[in-house]
């Protein structure tokens, strides 16, 4: 397994990235100005965007194991690997998503805990209803870490 930034060609992960935010519109929004990272195993596995968002805050906004590779560990591989890797360089992670009965756990096993909410953020930021385990996606969940 090896992880790798992607500098140039992003937008080639494109189906991969809109399975975690399915608006492309919304994905071109930090695609160019995240640093991008890829994990192989020999293949693609898992993609992951991280956005410097100023006073040593840096944020994940996407990040995706291919669906036929879930469960087997990636996604926990890309997070250690980017809070390694930023660790030092600013003072918190955070990473916002929707309530989901998929995703929270699995960040509050990384180590993420809650910070806050936006009300109605998918309701209001995207142009149809976003759904995961069949329950829509209203208000936008963030979690954070501390890098320090």
């Amino acid at each position: 397994m090896t992880i790798e930034q992607i500098c140039r060609k992003k937008k080639q992960y494109l189906d991969l990235l809109l399975l975690a935010d399915e608006q492309e519109s919304m994905v071109d929004r930090y695609l160019e100005r995240g640093e991008m990272y890829a994990l192989y195993d020999p293949e693609v596995r898992a993609v992951c965007v991280v956005t410097d968002e100023g006073e040593g805050i840096f944020e994940i906004k996407n990040i995706v194991t291919s669906p036929a590779f879930q469960g087997r560990g990636y996604g926990k591989a890309l997070i250690d690997f980017v809070l390694a890797h930023y660790r030092g360089k600013g003072r918190l992670m955070i990473v916002g998503t929707g309530d989901s009965p998929l995703t929270l756990p699995f960040y509050r096993r990384c180590g993420f805990i809650e910070s806050h909410r936006v009300k109605n953020f998918f309701t209001d930021h995207y142009d149809h209803p976003i759904f995961e385990a069949g329950k829509q996606l209203v208000d936008m969940v963030y979690l954070s870490q501390a890098l320090g």
